[in-house]
């Protein structure tokens, strides 16, 4: 496994790898991240994971200078899962002195994650793109997790022409259905315990709608009833929108993207499921 820490290594190496399958990360790598890379090493010839804790992306009181890191550990893991090149650029790599373009797609990147973190997506978009440019891969992974994301790097993709196809793939989940995140260190055992409401609210919604309760916000409803139940959770936002275009829906008929948003003490975790008539969610 090669480790690179500049634009140019890359480039030098890229013409070696053949179809590459890109991961992109902030790192503190968990087994969400290791599926990625395993689904990319399936379908790929070669396997590149960017660890990258993106500053453009965090807010001015977000949690950039604590964001959990381990690069020793998360080399040992991807050396592991037998991927091929690591690309661990500093701030300055990516970002150089009078770095003034940045990528915004305007309408998917405004509602939901958007409205909660100004300018968050502006920096998403900007960093994917930036990497899709250095590394050229032929595809690129992202977890279903981070739906939001998925829909806005998708239409970046489509809309400049870039060459590279967007997969997505299941979220991981632990056995009480939490999803795999980074963040999920910061929880304390109780908020822990706690943070398995995210799914359930998801999943009763989904067989709420399945038993015939199309009215999205009755669904909205009895998600939020049931989150608020839980005394250590503060609710952002729960939505029911149209999985392509984001837009709130009035009532669910054939498919919908359920997401949410809530806090657990000073960690805000994000959650979502696809609901649809003949389809396992994700």
């Amino acid at each position: 496994m090669k480790v690179v820490a500049t634009i140019a290594a890359v480039r030098a190496a890229r013409p070696e790898l053949g179809r590459l399958g890109l991961v992109p990360t902030m790192g503190f790598l968990h087994a969400g991240h290791l599926a990625l890379a395993a689904q990319a090493r399936a379908e790929c010839e070669a396997v590149a994971v960017s660890i990258f804790v993106n500053p453009s992306q965090f807010g001015p009181n977000e949690d950039l200078a604590r964001y959990p890191r381990d690069m020793e550990h998360d080399l040992a893991l991807l050396e592991a899962g037998g991927v091929d090149l690591v690309f661990v650029p500093a701030v300055n790599e990516m970002y150089p002195a009078g770095f003034t373009t940045w990528v915004d797609v305007e309408q998917l990147s405004a509602p939901l994650e958007g409205a909660h973190r100004p300018g968050h997506f502006r920096g998403v978009a900007t960093v994917v793109c930036k990497l899709l440019n250095i590394m050229m891969p032929e595809r690129v992974y992202f977890g279903a997790k981070d739906a939001q994301q998925t829909v806005v790097v998708r239409r970046m993709v489509s809309d400049l022409a870039l060459p590279s196809e967007v997969v997505v793939v299941p979220t991981v989940r632990e056995t009480d259905g939490l999803a795999l995140s980074s963040r999920n260190i910061y929880l304390d055992p109780a908020q822990r315990q706690a943070a398995g409401i995210l799914y359930r609210a998801l999943t009763a919604g989904r067989q709420a709608w399945l038993a015939g309760e199309c009215n999205a916000q009755a669904l909205r409803q009895l998600m939020v009833a049931m989150i608020t139940a839980e005394p250590l959770a503060q609710i952002d936002y729960v939505s029911l929108a149209e999985p392509e275009t984001l837009v709130e829906l009035d009532a669910v008929a054939d498919r919908a993207l359920a997401s949410l948003a809530v806090r657990f003490g000073t960690t805000r975790l994000i959650d979502n499921l696809i609901w649809e008539r003949r389809a396992a969610a994700w």
